[in-house]
């Protein structure tokens, strides 16, 4: 199953540092990167530089990172061109020594990992040996790439065997697994200690989180329990749940058990739509921002 991340990307391969490559000229042997000293373990070809360049006879550096092998061949035809008529050059990947992956957290073996040709997440997992899952955050974990995390459902993915989440990787994305010491809710408005609430041995539910965020006498008075609104995100989605915690405090309702990366919002007075919920929550969402799910950020903190 392909999943919407890839779907965007499409699957074309772009040239990056590290990158072996063959670049032949017809009836121009002598510009042939084949003439190139051969590399241990990988054969000859021209090196892609850390600045991403190559080297190229008659030419010099020449920009390549980030361009397919086709965007390539037209460059360096049209450069060429100066001092060859009509040159007619091929370019290939021999080596993908630029896909490189960091591994952190909850890892068997993690730590920088390199490729020799793109991967999907369960085989970039599959690189730090195993996944620690007993002391796993699955619910926290994600995906860094170019600054910005992912909404990626790691538990999904691995303790419910769910594909689309298995999306392909681009060269040096950091995958982060959490340990169980991170899991944490949320608690915000009519309590005296807003913010993150740890769990304790795995568990957290609704009653325990208000008590830590301060609930007092006053803020059962002038809050609405029976309004209590939670924010459940999971990936690239989100629950949005009511819970009537003033049952639960009476004994007429089972405790509710909350869930790593829950936002909770105690509203002060009667709320209508969701969309009112979230416009009262985002400037304290905005004061957690990175610690929150990649979901919550990229749908709620960019609205």
């Amino acid at each position: 199953m392909q999943s919407k991340l890839d779907e965007q990307e499409g699957l074309t391969y772009r040239v990056g540092p590290g990158d072996l490559l063959r670049i032949d000229v017809y009836r121009h042997p002598e510009l042939s990167s084949m003439n190139a000293p051969i590399l241990s373990g990988r054969g000859a070809g021209t090196v892609v530089d850390n600045d991403g360049t190559i080297q190229v006879p008659l030419l010099g550096p020449v920009p390549v990172a980030g361009k397919t092998t086709a965007e390539i061949r037209t460059l360096l035809q049209q450069r060429l061109s100066e001092y060859i008529k009509d040159p007619s050059v091929s370019v290939q990947v021999q080596n993908n020594g630029s896909m490189r992956y960091n591994l952190i957290g909850e890892f068997a073996q993690p730590g920088l990992k390199f490729s020799d040709r793109p991967l999907h997440l369960m085989e970039a997992l599959a690189l730090g040996g195993s996944v620690n899952l007993a002391n796993a955050n699955l619910r926290g974990a994600y995906i860094v790439r170019d600054g910005q995390k992912l909404p990626i459902n790691f538990y999904r993915l691995l303790r419910q065997g769910d594909l689309s989440q298995n999306i392909r990787l681009r060269a040096g994305d950091t995958i982060f697994i959490p340990d169980k010491s991170s899991e944490q809710a949320f608690v915000f408005g009519a309590v005296s200690k807003g913010g993150a609430v740890p769990f304790t041995n795995g568990r957290l539910d609704l009653l325990q989180a208000l008590s830590l965020a301060g609930l007092s006498s006053t803020d059962i008075t002038r809050g609405r329990l029976e309004d209590i609104r939670i924010i459940r995100a999971e990936g690239d989605r989100a629950t949005f749940i009511t819970v009537d915690a003033s049952r639960i405090m009476r004994g007429e309702a089972a405790p509710f058990l909350l869930e790593s990366g829950d936002i909770v919002y105690v509203p002060l007075s009667k709320v209508g739509s969701w969309n009112e919920v979230i416009g009262q929550i985002v400037p304290s969402l905005q004061l957690v921002s990175s610690l929150l799910n990649p979901f919550v950020q990229i749908k709620f903190l960019s609205d």
